[in-house]
């Protein structure tokens, strides 16, 4: 049953743009700290799924903490398992279609190896099966789910909320975290540009489409995955 929201909409507000920065500084804080202390290895092998883990639990604790000061839960901003068959299918085709036209068409005809993304992604492997699973973990935990919660399930259903129109709400919203989540990948070129905007508006258009976060989560998951093991097996060995 959807809870009662008693919260004013300034209230949601400053509670919507505290968690926001704060979410984000949760992000970012095990990949400047890797970075910086090179602690074993740094941003590489196992370190990789130390990540995921990180971001997972303190951004899930930051988002339960957040929707329990504005009365709500997880089930508010998406997190339902109704149509479960459904939407794991919709997640497997467009997130399959998306891994299809990148590592078919678009990566070997803009650069391969030798595009920045990849030649990036290359260094994040470390040659053994515990280090690529720690990749593929980073891509499916801190991508797939912590992303979506994050910025798709929070952030459109809580921020839409402080507008009179439902409707100008949910589109400025949806637009709004679109050219969020892509600037927080910092793209640098047209190319960057139409590599993270793409899927990211197809996960916001499953996600808004099904008003659960589950088909989003799966493409976003089966996409990063793939990325991962592909790249793995085409340009790293």
């Amino acid at each position: 049953m959807k809870t009662t929201n008693s919260v004013s909409k300034t209230k949601t507000l400053v509670v919507f743009i505290a968690t926001i920065i704060l979410g984000y500084l949760l992000f970012i804080i095990p990949d400047v700290f890797l970075g910086v202390t090179k602690i074993n290895g740094g941003k590489i092998g196992i370190n990789l799924l130390y990540i995921a883990l990180f971001q997972l639990i303190s951004v899930t604790a930051l988002l339960y903490f957040s929707l329990k000061i504005l009365k709500k839960n997880f089930r508010d901003i998406g997190l339902s398992f109704e149509n479960l068959g459904k939407d794991v299918l919709l997640g497997l085709l467009f997130g399959g279609l998306w891994t299809i036209l990148q590592f078919v068409f678009i990566i070997p005809n803009t650069g391969g190896i030798n595009r920045p993304d990849i030649y990036g992604m290359s260094k994040m492997y470390d040659g053994t099966l515990v280090g690529t699973l720690s990749f593929v973990a980073l891509g499916v935990i801190g991508g797939g789910i912590t992303e979506e919660l994050f910025n798709r399930g929070y952030f459109i259903n809580v921020l839409k909320e402080t507008f009179k129109n439902p409707k100008t709400g949910l589109w400025f919203s949806a637009i709004l975290s679109i050219l969020i989540f892509a600037l927080g990948h910092m793209p640098s070129s047209p190319l960057d540009w139409f590599d993270i905007l793409v899927p990211t508006i197809l996960y916001t258009v499953l996600f808004i489409w099904t008003k659960r976060l589950t088909a989003s989560i799966v493409a976003h998951g089966v996409y990063n995955m793939s990325a991962i093991i592909l790249t793995y097996y085409m340009y790293f060995l």
